[in-house]
C-alpha cells in the first residue's frame, strides 16, 4: 500500500471540502451517561468540518469515572407552595426541598425550624 505524505493529505481533504483544526485549550471532556460521567482530563480534541456538519474527534489523556449525583427534578409550584407556607423566598424553599429530596412536608417543617 502506498503512503500518502501529510501535504498531499491536507491538499486531498481540502480538495472535498473536509477542514480540520485542533480546539485549543480544552482542559476536560465530560461525557454524562445515567448513573456516571466519564471525565477526560486533558484531551487531544480536533474539530473537523464536512459538508456543513462539525465532528469533534477527542483524543483522551487520563480518563476517570465518577458516580453521577442525581438531584431529583423540583417542580416550580412545589417551590412556590412551600415558599408560602413556610414565609421564606423561593431560593430557600428551593434548598429545603432539594436538602429533603422533594419531600414537600419536610422541607416545610425544616424551615420553619421544626424537623421531623
Amino acid at each position: 500500500m502506498r503512503r500518502i505524505s501529510p501535504r498531499a493529505m491536507r491538499r486531498m481533504m481540502r480538495q472535498m471540502g473536509m477542514n480540520m483544526r485542533p480546539l485549543e485549550g480544552v482542559e476536560e471532556v465530560v461525557l454524562r451517561l445515567p448513573g456516571k460521567r466519564l471525565v477526560i482530563e486533558e484531551p487531544e480534541v480536533i474539530v473537523v468540518e464536512l459538508g456543513g456538519q462539525t465532528v469533534y474527534q477527542v483524543v483522551p489523556g487520563r480518563v476517570r469515572e465518577e458516580l453521577a449525583e442525581e438531584k431529583p427534578a423540583i417542580p416550580e409550584e412545589d417551590v412556590q407552595l412551600v415558599a408560602q407556607q413556610a414565609g421564606v423566598s423561593l431560593e430557600e424553599a428551593r434548598a429545603a426541598l432539594e436538602k429533603t429530596g422533594g419531600d414537600l412536608a419536610k422541607a416545610i417543617l425544616l424551615l420553619m425550624g421544626q424537623e421531623g
